[in-house]
């Protein structure tokens, strides 16, 4: 049994990486059209402080799956906040 925790504890540190990372096709598909006009600034600008909150809890948590979730997490969704920023059409 304490096999199959050490298994899925290494499972889901990979998914802790894995997971964020489904931000980049996000981010390719924004410099590819040159635009962010049909993503709610507003959503990402809120999941990003959302992020950014959680951050602190991560820090301190001697959970390292936690840990290296957020921190990736954060790294990779504040890429995206800045390409919706600079990829923001003036009306």
């Amino acid at each position: 049994m304490v096999e199959l925790f050490n298994y899925l504890d290494k499972l889901a540190i990979v998914a802790a990486v894995a997971l964020p990372l489904f931000n980049l096709p996000l981010i390719m598909r924004i410099v590819k059209r040159k635009s962010s006009a049909d993503i709610s600034l507003l959503w990402a600008v809120g999941v990003w402080v959302c992020l950014l909150i959680m951050f602190h809890s991560a820090l301190h948590s001697k959970d390292v799956i936690w840990k290296t979730f957020t921190i990736v997490n954060l790294i990779l969704f504040s890429a995206v906040v800045v390409f919706i920023i600079v990829y923001r059409k003036k009306e």
